[in-house]
Order: structure tokens, then C-alpha cells, then sequence
């Protein structure tokens, strides 16, 4: 089964993943450190991220790095881009409510 690229992100430890790798690449071992998970699960994760092409994998001698594949992130940012307008335009019609009872209230 192949999941999309939402599947991946709708899991907070995949997430806390993705925040970590968007700083820098780490191994396998060097991710789980920083959960209170099994080195399996983060495993199991990591694969999720990768067969969704949220991360890479890269070889450097013995050890396996993981980074973040930046262009699907912003696959997920074109999404978000809709609601953001919307979001931008509701708090706009809220601020402009809110300046009209502070002005009545003033009055």
C-alpha cells in the first residue's frame, strides 16, 4: 500500500522526525535518541517518511543518513496555502470586528 505524503505527517513522531531532520541529517540511532521509542519503531517511521518521499536516505561509509526532502514539503505547503489565504481573510473580518466594538465601546 502506498500512503501520501499526509499519512506520514498525521503521526506526531513522524512530525517531531520531520522538525528534526529539518535541522539536520541524522542516522537512524541519532533520531531515536531523542524519543522514548524502540529502535524499531523509529525504523518503522523512517521507512513510512521515505516511502513517502519525505525523506532520503544517504550512505556515508557505514552509517546511513536521513534528510528531508524538501521539495515534498512543499507540496504540503501548496496545500496549505488555500486555507492560509482563508485563515488570513477570517482574521482580518475578526480584526475589523473587533475595531468596531472597541470604537462603539469608546463612544
Amino acid at each position: 500500500m502506498r500512503r501520501d505524503i499526509f499519512q506520514a505527517i498525521a503521526d506526531p513522531t513522524r512530525r517531531a522526525i520531520i522538525a528534526l531532520l529539518a535541522l539536520q541529517a541524522m542516522t537512524p540511532n541519532g533520531i531515536a535518541e531523542h524519543f522514548d521509542s524502540t529502535r524499531q519503531a523509529i525504523s518503522k517511521h523512517l521507512r513510512i517518511l521515505t516511502e513517502c518521499e519525505l525523506v532520503k536516505q544517504e550512505h556515508q561509509g557505514r552509517e546511513i543518513y536521513y534528510h528531508l526532502e524538501i521539495q515534498k514539503m512543499k507540496e504540503i505547503d501548496k496545500w496549505l496555502e488555500q486555507f492560509r489565504k482563508l485563515w488570513e481573510i477570517r482574521f482580518d473580518q475578526l480584526d475589523n470586528v473587533l475595531s468596531n466594538l472597541k470604537k462603539i465601546r469608546n463612544e
